[in-house]
């Protein structure tokens, strides 16, 4: 929350100042913005799979504003899960990318749990618990073998709830966002299933997927295309919901 006040506050003083317009922009906007950074042809509608440290959501991006969550994490975001199980093995923070490089070395050969949900929605607290334990019993497992396991099991349950939402959606194309969409193995796993189902898949250049202010400025375009601007009286919501 400080943090976020901080940048209201400084964006507010900034607007009145130069008297130009103050513009609210919602984060996980701003993450699917980074790919028309990215790819300039790209436009709505399309499914967008949201992967991050705080969120995992499929959405049903319908225009440049206007978005549905189709599903969505009940418990752990996936860069959780990934963080958890870096800090569980030894690989330290930030957990995605060195299990991403940890997994190339190794084999998933290690059977993990996978939840499955009725509908669209994740959850990842169960392989996230089941990684953790065997660690504990097994503490000369291969690392690289496990997270090369972690890692193919939780793209499996991505690959699976995407898949669905294609297909209830109808649309032909899907795009990734947020801090987790820089995993190779995800990326090429997503291309694949792409390549399967006849549509085309995009995400962001790795420097636009973490944080950043330019997915912010993209969004901040469209959103004031469309005439959506605020007033000094504009507060931080940590918790603010798409759409």
């Amino acid at each position: 929350m400080g943090a976020l006040l901080v940048g209201v506050s400084y964006a507010k003083a900034l607007s009145f100042a130069c008297q130009k317009p103050l513009i609210a922009v919602n984060h996980i906007a701003g993450h699917i913005a980074a790919n028309f950074l990215t790819h300039q042809e790209l436009e709505p509608p399309f499914l967008c799979l949201i992967i991050s440290g705080g969120h995992t959501h499929l959405v049903n991006v319908k225009n440049y504003n206007t978005y549905e969550i189709l599903g969505k994490t009940r418990d752990d975001a996936i860069g959780e899960a990934f963080d958890k199980v870096a800090r569980v093995v030894g690989l330290g923070y930030p957990g995605g990318p060195k299990i991403d490089a940890m997994a190339k070395r190794g084999t998933a050969n290690i059977a993990l749990p996978q939840t499955h949900l009725e509908g669209l929605d994740f959850s990842f607290s169960g392989i996230k618990t089941a990684v953790i334990n065997l660690n504990h019993k097994m503490p000369d497992l291969n690392k690289a073998d496990l997270c090369a396991s972690f890692q193919k099991a939780v793209t499996e349950m991505l690959i699976c709830n995407t898949k669905k939402a294609v297909e209830q959606c109808e649309v032909d194309k899907i795009v990734l966002a947020g801090g987790v969409s820089r995993n190779s193995y995800i990326r090429a796993q997503m291309d694949k299933m792409a390549k399967e189902l006849n549509i085309k898949a995009y995400y962001p250049e790795p420097i636009l997927c973490t944080d950043n202010a330019a997915m912010i400025a993209a969004q901040g375009y469209y959103d004031f295309t469309a005439g959506k601007t605020a007033d000094l009286h504009l507060n931080a919501i940590p918790n603010l919901k798409l759409g």
